[in-house]
């Protein structure tokens, strides 16, 4: 289907195959999905010269797909499963397969007009990647640590050897990642203005750089809302009730949140703003998110806008 003569592809990608639908009630067909039906498809579809192709994020199985399509000029944007299936449910469509999927996925493209996806870098790819590591280690490092406290005896030699390793691991990761955001003068830059923070830590640092590239480009309000510590109304008729957070990035905001918690006791910008919540009665989670908010993550975006270093307050 084409919409205005401008035509929207749908590719839903799973481990070992892409259904590509031509619009909603257009042509369907199944490609392979390795380099070389890459390099096909990118070149089928670059005649075609479609206004958008709308891809799901899979867990990473769509990366090689949207490097090749993008690299050959083509207007790709990745999008939320969720927001796709809660699209298709609201159009009627409640049966899925890859197929329907691949067409609800063109739909999509026509009517909501996704933003674009800047294609990363390889120095961000790579960076998402080891961060990502550095997130499974820590979960599994903790996981064994809890299994320690209620396994039989038997088991803790086993369970200490296994923790040790998670532990140099994790020690050589974060050794790993130094030495990556150290090999590039743009990360050495951006790496530099964050740390400067007080409650900034290396785990937090590098979680921006990697998951939220955005930072520095937006607003103070998108970039809370790209991140998901945004409040979200909700109210229906004359029920009202409590704004909440919710969606984004959710793994950056539980980093952030933690750092946040750490910031409160050592920046005094970030404590003053956080006791005066408190002693107006907000609860202390309510306290602590809208620091997260409303100072920690606004700063932040601001230094990296305006290329500026951390400011202390001044003491009179």
């Amino acid at each position: 289907m084409q919409h205005n003569g401008e035509l929207f592809v749908g590719i839903d990608v799973s481990k070992r195959q892409l259904d590509v639908a031509l619009g909603a009630g257009g042509e369907l067909w199944r490609e392979a999905n390795e380099p070389v039906a890459h390099a096909a498809l990118s070149a089928r579809l670059g005649s075609l010269q479609p206004a958008l192709i709308v891809v799901e994020a899979t867990g990473g199985y769509e990366t090689a797909l949207v490097a090749e399509l993008a690299g050959a000029g083509l207007p790709v944007a990745v999008v939320n499963p969720r927001q796709v299936r809660e699209f298709a449910r609201a159009a009627g469509q409640l049966a899925k397969t890859d197929a329907l999927d691949a067409r609800m996925l063109a739909l999509f493209g026509e009517r909501m007009r996704p933003q674009l996806r800047r294609l990363s870098n390889e120095q961000e790819r790579a960076l998402r990647a080891l961060v990502a590591r550095h997130r499974q280690l820590v979960e599994m490092l903790v996981a064994e640590q809890n299994r320690l406290g209620t396994a039989p005896q038997l088991l803790h030699h086993a369970l200490r050897s296994h923790i040790d390793f998670l532990r140099k691991e994790l020690h050589h990761l974060n050794q790993e990642l130094d030495r990556f955001l150290r090999s590039s003068p743009l990360w050495r830059e951006k790496e530099r203005l964050l740390r400067g923070v007080p409650g900034v830590g290396p785990v937090l640092c590098t979680t921006l750089l990697a998951a939220v590239p955005e930072l520095g480009s937006l607003s103070r309000r998108a970039i809370a809302k790209l991140v998901g510590v945004a409040p979200l109304d909700r109210q229906s008729g004359r029920w009202q009730g409590r704004s909440m957070i919710g969606g984004g990035r959710s793994a950056v905001r539980a980093v952030l949140y933690m750092a946040t918690l750490r910031a409160t006791r050592c920046n005094p910008i970030l404590r003053d703003f956080y006791d005066r919540l408190c002693l107006l009665g907000k609860p202390k989670k309510v306290a602590l998110t809208a620091t997260m908010r409303s100072k920690l993550l606004t700063i932040l975006n601001a230094m990296l806008k305006q290329r500026s270093p951390w400011r202390p307050p001044c003491v009179v």
